[in-house]
């Protein structure tokens, strides 16, 4: 599966990539990067966000080979270069986020497991932060920690209340209108001016980015599905559920943006006071993107990483 570069969103060197089929059919773009600090300590699996793609991680990709990791990272189905799900590729979709839970288990079993370096982490960002809380209480023997970034516990500022968001979402799938976004918003990296943007108060990685998706606009989606939206506040509320909470064992870390309009900060740092394996760490001041802030944010994320993801004796 091909991936793509620019001069200022270079490719990290040396990438394996290629493509899996889950069981249900749908065909997920991969890659994968050897440490650059060999014997690796582990492998990171890298879980994007909605709208996220394989490409705009290359930056964290080359910083975690650095600190002597290999990385996996792969494209959600309905973005990046995976199998869109409608006939409109620009619409972000998804019945249910059992079926990212689906494409994380297809990718661990068919790539991590056989042939990347153990112990395995995760270290995930807002969407896939949710995914892998989903997924955490079957992790249990397959990764020694994560670490989710601004994740989507519950929404941030919306033009409607959540509970009144799922029951229009809900509605409109009841009534046949699911694969119908509820917002006609442009991929949020093509179209938005840097001064109104909730993403990143960085200028030169958001103008990277924006500058990136318009050069590849088959990588980037627009606006959420009713059935995405709907689908994801079924998905918050199984892990609001104190039952589901106590079945997570994975030590996990989760690290909310102070300044975040996308996704709450409170829920997220309520959610580590109820997790016995969790706690939440807050950046104070930076946007929803941690990995796209500027440095004095970023840098807080990557020791935070760094501190909280040992790797056990590595072999050469």
């Amino acid at each position: 599966m091909q991936l793509f570069e620019s001069p200022d969103n270079p490719m990290p060197p040396d990438p394996l990539s290629g493509a899996v089929r889950t069981p249900d059919g749908i065909n997920l773009r991969y890659a994968r990067w050897r440490t650059l600090r060999p014997p690796a300590k582990g492998t990171i699996v890298l879980l994007h966000g909605r709208t996220e793609y394989i490409e705009k991680m290359y930056e964290t990709v080359s910083d975690l080979r650095g600190m002597g990791f290999e990385v996996l990272t792969f494209d959600w189905r309905g973005q990046g270069g995976s199998d869109r799900l409608l006939g409109d590729r620009r619409r972000g979709h998804v019945d249910s986020f059992r079926q990212y839970v689906t494409d994380l288990d297809t990718v661990m079993n068919e790539v991590v497991l056989p042939d990347c370096r153990a112990p395995f982490f995760i270290l995930a960002h807002s969407t896939g932060g949710l995914v892998a809380l989903l997924a955490a209480p079957g992790l249990g023997n397959r990764i020694e920690r994560m670490v989710l970034t601004s994740p989507l516990i519950r929404f941030g500022e919306t033009a409607l209340p959540q509970p009144a968001l799922k029951v229009l979402a809900g509605l409109m799938c009841t009534f046949g209108l699911g694969t119908l976004p509820l917002s006609r918003r442009a991929n949020p990296h093509a179209e938005q001016r840097f001064a109104n943007n909730r993403l990143t108060s960085d200028t030169r990685r958001f103008t990277r980015n924006v500058d990136f998706a318009a050069g590849h606009p088959e990588l980037g989606i627009a606006g959420p599905t009713a059935a995405w939206i709907f689908a994801a506040c079924q998905a918050m509320d199984i892990v609001d559920d104190p039952d589901f909470i106590a079945s997570i064992a994975v030590p996990t870390l989760l690290v909310a943006a102070g300044n975040d309009k996308v996704v709450s900060t409170r829920a997220i740092e309520e959610l580590g006071l109820r997790m016995r394996s969790g706690r939440t760490v807050t950046v104070a001041g930076a946007r929803h993107e941690l990995l796209q802030e500027r440095d004095v944010y970023r840098q807080q994320l990557l020791a935070a990483v760094a501190a909280f993801i040992p790797g056990t004796s590595p072999v050469a």
